[in-house]
């Protein structure tokens, strides 16, 4: 049965009417990924949010007031609560209280695949309960399920604050463990000279739809944040026939929340690794500029601004004729048209020979083996067989970092 919801925001003199707007649009979007029914929505103009409350004391009681009157189970609000707001906002109303990192955790919770995905949601959920914990027994008591409890169960919740602490470092050492496993699988496709793109953007900008169509497979895809959270890898051909792996990630949003950050870094290491990026972005989105700056500053934070990207404005169907693209190199597209995504690939190609090297070689035809490994490993823009001395002759293009560079390139 759907939950009744209620959402609030405070909008301060820091914020822009647009970007509250959207804030609070997002928390709509947020609240409907887990099925929630929205009643109501209450906003407040202040100049600083009120550290006790959040809200100022008449709009407290108007939301009291209207809880009670219409039964609501929840209440989400648009910004993270400190410890004492959450315990206030609890006291007054007689609705669960959780604030937007609560949300994004349990959509995180509800997506969760794999083991180290859902070792990574707990972890991320009990650092953000360990500081809220005190004073909580009448809160937590209520904690039966719904919007806000999943992952970690209410006996654990309950426990002392060392038994939390234990399990962090219980949950760390396991990821540390996954993590291993992983970098030791990176190191392998490095050493394999495998290329490596990611694919990373605001969530819900048609990522997985175009990692879908560039691998061919049968990923989830559906019109949902967050729909993606366990990284996938596959193997992609381009016009050339070169094949390089390609990474999807997490999709990004405002206000991320610390803890996932954190939490979730081996999970974004992918992006890392990778030696291109593509930046998804949703070109009908209204807040398309904030979007892309957003997941800009993320990629900085994880220390992956070095790394060259390729702009995908995507759903160029939904977008409007005088839309400008704000970055370069770019193309505008759409995930569910096939003559574009024909387009993207080969703007991909197009891409990558700025950053990698020319070489010219010169193979025996006996040497069909090396030929196809060049195919495969390295873009071939030029190729022809000299009948003469039965040789082919090959121009193309090798990445610095491809263990066939020292040969390729003289």
């Amino acid at each position: 049965m759907q939950e009744q919801v209620v959402l609030v925001g405070c909008h301060t003199s820091k914020q822009s009417e647009e970007t509250f707007e959207s804030s609070m649009e997002e928390l709509k979007r947020l609240a409907e990924t887990v099925d929630s029914n929205i009643v109501a929505v209450f906003t407040q103009k202040r100049e600083r949010i009120q550290p006790s409350h959040y809200l100022g004391k008449g709009k407290t009681e108007e939301i009291a007031t209207f809880i009670e009157e219409n039964e609501v189970d929840v209440v989400i609000v648009d910004q993270e609560l400190s410890p004492t707001q959450s315990r206030n906002l609890s006291n007054e109303w007689e609705a669960r209280v959780i604030d937007r990192t609560q949300l994004i955790l349990d959509i995180f919770a509800m997506r969760a695949q794999t083991k180290e995905g859902k070792l990574q949601v707990e972890l991320a959920q009990l650092q953000y309960l360990l500081p809220r914990l005190h004073g909580q027994g009448t809160s937590l008591s209520r904690l039966g399920g719904g919007i806000g409890t999943r992952g970690p169960g209410e006996t654990k919740l309950e426990s002392d604050q060392r038994h939390i602490r234990r399990r962090i470092t219980e949950i760390k050492r396991s990821i540390e463990q996954v993590v291993n496993q992983r970098k030791q699988y990176r190191e392998r496709r490095k050493k394999n000279a495998a290329f490596q793109i990611a694919l990373v953007g605001y969530t819900n900008a048609g990522k997985s739809t175009i990692f879908n169509q560039l691998g061919k497979t049968d990923m989830l895809a559906e019109d949902k944040l967050f729909a993606t959270l366990d990284p996938k890898t596959n193997k992609i051909k381009l016009p050339s026939g070169f094949q390089p792996i390609l990474s999807d990630t997490v999709g990004f949003i405002q206000h991320l929340p610390t803890t996932l950050i954190a939490a979730f870094r081996s999970t974004l290491e992918e992006v890392l690794e990778a030696d291109l990026i593509l930046h998804v972005v949703d070109s009908s989105n209204p807040q398309i500029v904030d979007q892309e700056q957003t997941v800009k500053d993320i990629l900085t934070e994880l220390g992956a601004s070095h790394i060259p990207v390729l702009t995908v404005y995507n759903k160029s169907d939904q977008t409007s004729e005088d839309f400008i693209p704000y970055s370069t190199p770019h193309i505008l597209m759409s995930a569910h048209r096939n003559e574009d995504m024909i387009r993207l690939k080969s703007k991909i190609e197009e891409t990558l020979l700025h950053y990698f090297d020319a070489y010219e070689v010169k193979l025996n035809s006996d040497q069909g083996k090396k030929l196809d490994t060049l195919k495969r490993e390295t873009i071939v823009a030029e190729e022809s067989f000299i009948k003469e001395d039965e040789t082919y002759h090959l121009l193309g293009y090798v990445h610095t970092h491809s263990p066939l560079y020292q040969e390729l390139v003289k």
